[in-house]
């Protein structure tokens, strides 16, 4: 049985983002494991600030009612009913059947019936390649690029309008490319990683992927596709993301 202490205990290990999950005694008797861990510290700090408190209090519940199970069933399930379709709405017009494919497969995963490592490299590729190519901030990857080109040609005799333009043309060719790439490695190297961990059922395997850092990407995906507000976007994209998790985290039924 835990106590009020042990909530608050488990309230400030997330605040302070601590690197290990509090003492057993926190949570019903058994530790979170290391992929939740991260994915959740993660969560609180992207969560709004009026609602967060009440999801750690929701989380601790659910951590304390339920021992999550070894396994990634409810990664599984988290990524198929939560994740996957906000992914979804991240860009108007697009086909989703890549989407859909791998949803598919964290379905069948999720009742026991887990995809090969190829398969799954598969499946994942071009929804990581969407996944980042939407988080790349284009907007301040702009910025920086213009600024750096604009002040080299300054520094070679450029007048102040000619360098502004020949800042403002190098910022233009170069922001897709660097967003391509940046695209692309990522999903190369997760594709990889999270094929493995799905194919083997390998929770410490998933928690080597920083699943964190992938609901990062998640959110400021949402936020860049967003058509207006995307600081809401970004906050209604956590919220949902910290709540599906705790639904994932529950048993069936």
């Amino acid at each position: 049985m835990t106590t009020t202490a042990d909530r608050d205990a488990f309230r400030a290990a997330l605040r302070a983002r601590a690197a290990e999950p509090p003492g057993p005694g926190t949570a019903g008797g058994a530790a979170p494991p290391a992929w939740a861990w991260h994915l959740v510290t993660v969560l609180h700090e992207l969560l709004p600030t009026d609602v967060a408190d009440d999801w750690v209090d929701r989380l601790h519940t659910v951590l304390t009612e339920h021992r999550v199970p070894r396994g990634l069933n409810a990664v599984h399930r988290w990524q198929a009913d939560t994740v996957l379709p906000l992914l979804a709405r991240t860009s108007h017009a697009r086909d989703n059947a890549a989407v859909t494919v791998l949803s598919d497969l964290h379905t069948s995963a999720g009742r026991g019936a887990p995809a090969g490592r190829d398969a799954w490299r598969a499946a994942l590729a071009p929804v990581l390649l969407r996944l980042h190519d939407a988080a790349y901030d284009r907007t301040s990857a702009y910025t920086q690029s213009h600024t750096g080109a604009r002040d080299f040609a300054l520094a070679n005799g450029y007048s102040a309008a000619d360098a502004d333009a020949y800042g403002h043309e190098y910022a233009h060719l170069s922001n897709e490319v660097n967003a391509r790439a940046f695209a692309q490695s990522h999903a190369l190297a997760l594709g990889e990683a999270l094929s493995v961990a799905y194919a083997t059922d390998g929770d410490r395997a998933y928690a080597q992927t920083w699943p964190g850092a992938q609901a990062r990407a998640v959110v400021r995906a949402c936020a860049g596709s967003a058509p207006t507000d995307g600081a809401a976007a970004a906050a209604a994209a956590a919220v949902g993301l910290a709540d599906g998790l705790l639904t994932a985290l529950r048993p069936r039924g």
